[in-house]
């Protein structure tokens, strides 16, 4: 078992900044891919953005590219989501998820483990 738990959610402006952390425990958070995923009222989880088990790779969604950045820092069992120029739709509850999957995947459906999400406001 994984458990996570993300922090670093609140109310920002448009234009503003925010950087939610996810901490992991349990397993060795090396051994997991991770993810970053949004769902909005009313809409289905959607996929942010994905760092490999190094963190050497990574992958955004079109939508949050050049404005979002993901990292980890693997001696923390902690992965991070730097979100700038934040637009209102960009509202959401955020999630971060572990997946055992090797490859790069957006899909939900192929994550193992979720955290609780934590609510990103932005106001126009």
């Amino acid at each position: 078992q994984v458990q996570l738990v993300e922090s670093g959610g609140g109310l920002v402006k448009a234009g503003g900044s925010l950087r939610l952390s996810c901490a992991a425990s349990g397993r060795t958070f090396s051994n997991y891919a991770m993810g970053w995923f949004r769902q909005a009222p009313g809409k289905e989880r959607e996929f942010v953005a994905h760092i490999s088990r190094s963190g050497g790779s990574t992958y955004y969604a079109d939508s949050v590219k050049g404005r979002f950045t993901i990292s980890r820092d693997n001696a923390k069992n902690t992965v991070y989501l730097q979100m700038n120029s934040l637009k209102p739709e960009d509202t959401a509850v955020y999630y971060c998820a572990a997946t055992g999957v090797v490859i790069l995947t957006t899909r939900p459906t192929r994550y193992d483990y979720w955290g609780q999400g934590t609510q990103v406001t932005v106001s126009s």
